[in-house]
């Protein structure tokens, strides 16, 4: 353990939140230093990742829906936790090298943010894809403790702190009191339903065709969830269904609203259980302490309102609530000596 410090010392250590849809990197004492989408593009058929223009992240996702028979686009974490382990680990090394660089000759300490649903078997594949990614040790932190340290919340102290976390893959929903978890939810409802359930009403209303890209722009534009939530329109183009011709549409902001009640009505009913599972003293802090909202899909217009109004209690979105994981694993990197002994590390699995 001294020498590992004493390497710490020498090495970028940093904190990774390793998302659905995005994947952010924190160092220590610098913040947020890179912000990708989690997208690898590969030759068909392969694992090989595309050599020209290290075609991860940003350029990856400017493929998806528009790669020739070659090439695959590929998302290779689904529903918060690693569906294709090669591709994943070529993604993480990529992150990591672009991070690292050539600046340091000592491998890093990484802190990662998971989903606090997954199995031991997913963990494990954590574990494997970021040492073969280029990690030296690996530290693995629920993904609703990290997002209470980076709301600012007093998550170590004997009160009730509760963190709605709405990312792409998967909601998680946890009350916390002296630095762990008391009760906690996560479902595999987020941002990527949301995306699904306009495909789904562009489709059935319009017999029009849209992409995931398309549908995410839609969503980032004019969603909305509350009904005081003003009035928008925005233009949707795609395939038609009956005549295949390219077509373009206008759709309404009312329209995507009764489109995102199921998967919303979905996020509301797995908070309204955790509460319910809640000790009674717990309950009576969160009348005062309230509910933070942070992931991406919690930017979703008018939100925080039907939260509010489902609960009885004050629903509040934080500060950059898209990097708030992240800044979690900073600030467990930055404090690694007291903060060790509740995370997980890959020492316990040897």
């Amino acid at each position: 353990m001294i020498f590992d410090s004493l390497l710490g010392m020498f090495s970028i250590d940093m904190g990774i939140d390793l998302g659905t849809c995005n994947t952010l990197v924190c160092v220590k004492g610098e913040g947020v230093v890179l912000n990708e989408p989690s997208v690898v593009a590969v030759k068909k058929g392969t694992n090989r990742v595309l050599d020209h223009g290290n075609a991860v992240g940003v350029v990856a996702k400017d493929m998806l829906g528009k790669t020739p028979g070659s090439i695959t686009a590929v998302r290779p974490l689904k529903d918060g936790v690693i569906a294709d382990f090669d591709i994943t680990e070529a993604m993480l090394g990529y992150f990591i090298r672009k991070v690292h660089g050539r600046r340091n000759f000592f491998k890093p300490r990484v802190v990662i943010a998971i989903p606090s649903g997954i199995t031991a078997v997913e963990k494990r594949a954590v574990y494997n894809s970021a040492e073969r990614a280029g990690a030296r040790r690996v530290y693995l932190v629920e993904e609703p403790m990290a997002a209470g340290i980076g709301a600012g919340l007093p998550i170590a102290e004997a009160t009730a702190s509760m963190v709605v976390d709405i990312g792409g893959g998967t909601t998680e929903v946890a009350i916390m009191s002296l630095a762990d978890i008391a009760v906690c939810e996560s479902i595999r409802v987020a941002g990527d339903e949301m995306d699904e359930a306009i495909i789904h009403h562009m489709r059935r209303t319009y017999n029009l065709m849209i992409g995931l890209q398309t549908a995410e722009r839609i969503k980032i534009s004019i969603g909305s969830i509350h009904d005081d939530t003003e009035e928008t329109s925005c233009e949707v183009r795609g395939r038609d269904l009956i005549s295949g011709l390219p077509r373009q549409s206008v759709v309404t902001s009312s329209e995507i609203r009764e489109a995102l009640r199921e998967p919303i009505g979905q996020i509301i009913e797995c908070i309204t259980r955790t509460l319910e599972h809640a000790e009674p003293e717990l309950s009576a802090d969160l009348v005062q302490n309230g509910i933070c909202l942070v992931g991406g899909g919690s930017l979703l217009r008018g939100l925080d309102k039907v939260v509010s109004e489902a609960t009885g209690l004050n629903a509040v979105l934080v500060d950059d609530p898209m990097s708030c994981v992240a800044r979690g694993t900073s600030v467990y990197l930055e404090h690694l000596a007291m903060w060790k002994d509740t995370m997980e590390s890959d020492d316990d699995e040897r």
